[in-house]
């Protein structure tokens, strides 16, 4: 006896060590399988991939988990780290062993069968729906200059031809377009969020070849693969020219992976591919996400364990360690094994399904997707939310508000006074002025914003009656009708679209020259001699353009007031008005003019262009020249531009502050536009200060700005991208523990990593839960490193919304969701969780009690069918109706968002909770098993048919007990478990005597068994709720 208890406990204790062992290994392996290589800058020869020097990864896409070979072990690697699966397979094995086992092994193994193949058919399912995805993506097919190709099959090296509308399938060189002007429109939406169309230029030597490209002998040296999707440095030479021909790239001449090409058609050489492509870099691995309700129950049934050895070591010392004590140990810990009871994890994953269906049949938020099933709980949890901006708080649309001259300010109502003035300035002959009229201002102002910025009109092509596109020359259509205007800032598209509307219409445009149209239909004609872009150092853009008529060269500007306050000539109001406009929520721009003589220009073009040729600090002597003509500039006009608001978003912003969610808005756009945004949405209340946090660039900056910032109280962080990872980099818990304190946070200029970076990090220091919401392909990342990722349909297409847990069509939907189905969801699995827990540790209070009478005998109270039934058909429906449980009804969750404080607390499943629900099934399986024994009178099988009998009756009114808020399926529940129990009778005379339990006195002993029971229980609820009743209770009175 003694060799075979050896052996047994030596079993069981190998099968827990090889499976611990297994998941480590599981663990070593993942991480292996994921350490990067290093990344190394290459040179590339024009449409010659077998000279690469190195092999480069495949350009497939790939969001599968796992693959045939690893999908069951992958599986089971999820189920079993968890330490509830791994004790029940441990259990169900030791039933193999003979003396051990202490029921029939259907009894452990097809609960726990059904469990895994619940699981593996749902994430077959996710894995099928990953594939075809990725399917779809690699088998679209690019010409190659020779051929067709799949996506995957690109190398680097090739020549590929992307059309119109086609999505870019790998990182290129730009080379040549079908446009005459040498460059094409891209849509960046997937990649950065923007909804706005980026202008790419191609490479000038190739798109001037009259030739084939495969005629010349030329390489790319491109630099090393990197995240950031701002910038690029590379060179372009040709050998085949005497001498060799070299010019430099920039971001400006690359096409990258996941972009649309918006106009003509482009041929480009592929430089990275697969895994080292800007968009891919910038994705993060989708991990398994699990809920913190999941991993408090883990931590339960760990206790629970540690209850049952301990019961199982008192049994067996109190029967004074004889005999086989060793077979006897773990025979009580099997037995005792329904004190963690498997249904446990059957229950509360049918019970997240239901949540999931209730929310996608919620009529108050149509349109609403659960794509994660797993986590619904976490809606009820969240402390921090993290938005993006673009297209989640605004709709990305621009309206052109107010323009202000100084003296006159013109608003929306009053835009047709400007019109009268543009028609009345074009009538007159224009004769010597001594003194400017309000009509010129106007006209000034209006042309100069009509002149300044970087706007394309397109015109969309004519489909003929034969469904055909007509020819080249019929389709230039310039009517208004067919016109769209296209730029890199929706700001400047709402500016020339305004001009448009006062009578200055911009029709044409190419890279050395634009024409605008006035009221009268007369063409005026610029030429484009210089142009300074927008960069986010400078805070302006710039233009100097050559009237055709008269030969006037005049230099505009426009920019930001920081940027443009010290370059306009002195003025009184510019500062006051910026202030009034930003407070309205009113995105401001400065716009002023310089004019120029034919030799300060020769001369300025001169000094510029030696500039740009110098190697050492080219940017910062280019810097120097342009600054030497933005000196006294005359003040213009001030332009108040707004960007549209989702429906709502300030009482969804204003609902979810009151729940006590801090918010914090991270986005890619500018400083100022992200300032805007944070006021007019009162993401920032309007007595609320802002901290600007000014640029850093080392350690020593960042410790005096954050020095700055601690002595600022109650008032809203703003920061850029940049600041952001300097701070990080020397004073990451300072950094986080002040912001956290904060009422609000904008991150501006965020990278789609650093977005995943700011979830994770507060993640790591705060240990709360964070939900991050997004629209675009930008957001991914910090979608998926969330603990609740929430995607927006909208503009920026659906990869937000496919990667997220849960997907919504509105902004405003978020309130609703996690007030209401974020708290019902986690109330409900508290209170399921627990009750099963319950049922369990009843039961097992009774055996303990049974086999501590019967001299500490390890033989079970309850065999074979009375254990499968009590924990399926006589007590599954009722106890699992109580996932239509709720203790505040919607509009009150709603109008009361407060409530949602509690939530986060975790007070409705605790160690407190537990020990209660501890007691009241030691309370009752004591009263159970013990008033079955004294009032049985002669045979044993009464003491089975009356305690089980009064279990039954005592787990359904222990059910309606818990109940807040009764709904007519869970009464059927009661009623219909109650009905399979009594028919059941019947047929359980292997178990119960039926004569026996027809009689009176069965029946009196089973009404005052369960009476004593439940009574005081009821009446400890009932005081509860007269003096003490919880929050809801009181405001549903």
């Amino acid at each position: 006896h003694s060799k075979g208890s050896i052996w047994v406990m030596s079993y069981v204790y190998t099968i827990i060590i090889l499976m611990s062992l297994f998941l480590s290994c599981c663990d070593c392996l993942l991480h292996i399988c994921r350490r990067k290589k290093e990344l190394k800058a290459r040179t590339v020869w024009l449409g010659c991939p077998e000279k690469c020097e190195e092999k480069y990864p495949k350009n497939a896409i790939k969001n599968q988990k796992y693959n045939i070979f690893t999908f069951v072990p992958g599986v089971l690697y999820q189920q079993f780290k968890f330490f509830l699966n791994l004790y029940f397979l441990v259990v169900a094995c030791s039933q193999f062993v003979p003396s051990l086992k202490i029921g029939y092994l259907y009894t452990y193994w097809a609960p726990l069968g059904f469990v895994l193949a619940v699981t593996m058919v749902r994430e077959a399912v996710d894995e099928v729906r990953r594939c075809q995805r990725d399917q779809d993506m690699n088998s679209q097919l690019y010409s190659k200059l020779t051929m067709r190709v799949k996506s995957s099959d690109i190398q680097v090296g090739d020549l590929i031809i992307v059309e119109k509308n086609q999505r870019i399938p790998a990182d290129m060189i730009f080379l040549r377009t079908s446009e005459k002007n040498g460059t094409c429109f891209i849509r960046t939406d997937q990649l950065d969020g923007e909804t706005d169309w980026k202008l790419r230029v191609a490479v000038g030597c190739t798109q001037r070849l009259p030739a084939d490209l495969f005629s010349i002998s030329a390489y790319v040296y491109a630099q090393k693969p990197q995240l950031d999707i701002h910038s690029f440095e590379g060179n372009f030479t040709r050998e085949d020219t005497d001498p060799p021909i070299h010019e430099s790239l920039s971001i400006e001449n690359t096409l990258w992976a996941s972009t649309v090409v918006a106009s003509g058609t482009v041929i480009g050489v592929v430089i990275y591919t697969g895994k080292e492509t800007r968009s891919v870099l910038n994705t993060s691995y989708a991990k398994n996400k699990v809920g913190l309700l999941d991993l408090e129950l883990n931590r339960l049934t760990k206790a629970l364990f540690l209850a049952q050895v301990v019961l199982a070591v008192v049994m067996v010392a109190l029967q004074g360690f004889v005999g086989p004590w060793f077979r006897n140990l773990f025979r009580f810990i099997v037995l005792f094994s329904y004190i963690i009871p498997i249904s446990l994890r059957v229950n509360l994953d049918m019970g997240k399904s239901a949540y999931g269906w209730m929310i996608t049949k919620d009529e108050n938020i149509p349109g609403t997707v659960v794509r994660t099933s797993t986590i619904p709980e976490e809606l009820g949890r969240l402390v921090y939310l993290l938005t993006d901006k673009t297209g989640t708080l605004t709709q990305n649309e621009m309206i052109f508000k107010r323009l202000h001259l100084g003296t006159v300010s013109y608003g929306t109502d009053t835009m047709d006074e400007i019109q009268n003035h543009i028609v009345q300035s074009y009538a007159q002959a224009s004769g010597p002025k001594v003194r400017k009229s309000v009509s010129s201002r106007i006209h000034e102002a209006v042309k100069a914003i009509a002149l300044c910025h970087n706007v394309t009109p397109v015109y969309e092509s004519h489909v003929g009656v034969n469904g055909e596109t007509e020819s080249a020359e019929a389709d230039q259509d310039f009517s208004d009708d067919n016109r769209t205007y296209q730029a890199s800032s929706p700001d400047e598209v709402a500016l020339v679209r305004w001009t448009e509307s006062v009578g200055l219409t911009l029709v044409n445009r190419d890279l050395t020259s634009l024409q605008l149209k006035t009221p009268s239909g007369q063409i005026l004609s610029f030429y484009i001699l210089q142009i300074f872009p927008f960069t986010s150092e400078s805070k302006r853009m710039g233009i100097i353009v050559r009237e055709e008529s008269t030969g006037d060269i005049t230099f505009y500007m426009k920019g930001a007031d920081v940027a443009m306050a010290s370059i306009v000539q002195y003025n009184d109001w510019l500062e006051e008005e910026c202030g009034n406009m930003a407070r309205e929520g009113l995105r401001t721009l400065v716009v002023a003019k310089k004019s120029l003589s034919e030799e300060q220009y020769q001369d300025f073009e001169s000094r510029y262009n030696h500039a740009k040729l110098s190697i050492h600090d080219r940017t910062l002597k280019v810097a120097a020249v342009v600054e030497s003509l933005e000196r006294e500039m005359e003040l213009l006009c001030l332009t108040g531009v707004e960007d549209q608001l989702q429906a709502d978003v300030r009482p969804t912003l204003e609902l979810l502050r009151n729940a006590g969610i801090k918010i914090w808005m991270l986005t890619g756009d500018k400083l100022e536009t992200a300032t805007c945004i944070a006021k007019s949405s009162h993401l920032v209340s309007r007595n609320q200060d802002i901290h600007v946090f000014r640029p850093v660039s080392n350690r020593g900056e960042a410790h005096l700005e954050l020095n700055a910032f601690r002595r600022k109280h109650d008032c809203a962080l703003v920061i850029s991208g940049d600041s952001l990872e300097v701070c990080l980099r020397y004073y990451e818990h300072e950094f986080v523990e002040l912001a956290c304190q904060c009422p609000a946070v904008v991150c501006c200029r965020c990278s789609p990593t650093q977005k995943a970076q700011i979830v994770r990090l507060l993640q790591q220091h705060t240990a709360n839960r964070t939900c991050a919401i997004g629209d675009g392909g930008n957001d991914v990342s910090m979608i998926q490193a969330a603990d609740c990722g929430i995607g927006i349909e909208g503009k920026e297409g659906k990869q937000a919304s496919l990667a997220a847990d849960f997907s919504i069509t509105q902004f405003k939907h978020i309130g609703r969701l996690l007030m209401v189905h974020g708290r019902n969801s986690y109330k409900r699995s508290a209170a399921l969780g627990q009750f099963v827990m319950h049922r369990g540790m009843i039961i097992s209070t009774m055996q303990a009690v049974f086999s501590s009478v019967f001299y500490f005998a390890s033989v079970p109270l309850y065999q074979g069918f009375l254990m499968v039934g009590y924990a399926t058909i006589y007590t599954m429906f009722p106890v699992f109706s109580l996932v239509l449980d709720q203790d505040v009804k919607p509009e009150m969750a709603l109008l009361y968002p407060e409530l949602y404080k509690d939530l986060t607390k975790g007070r409705s499943l605790s160690f407190k909770t537990f020990l209660i629900w501890v007691l009241i099934s030691v309370y009752q399986g004591g009263i159970l098993m013990y008033g079955a024994l004294v009032l049985f009178e002669s045979e044993f099988v009464h003491v089975v048919a009356i305690s089980f009998t009064a279990l039954i009756l005592t787990e359904l009114l222990m059910v309606a007990l818990t109940i807040r808020t009764w709904h007519w399926l869970m009464v059927v529940a009661e009623f219909f478990s109650l009905g399979c129990y009594l028919a059941s009778l019947a047929f359980l005379n292997e178990y119960f005597d039926l004569s026996f339990i027809t009689t009176w006195p069965f029946l009196w002993k089973v009404s005052a068994i369960t009476l004593v029971s439940c009574l005081p229980l009821y009446i400890i609820k009932y005081l509860k709720r007269k003096f003490s009743p919880p929050s809801y209770s009181k405001l549903s009175s």
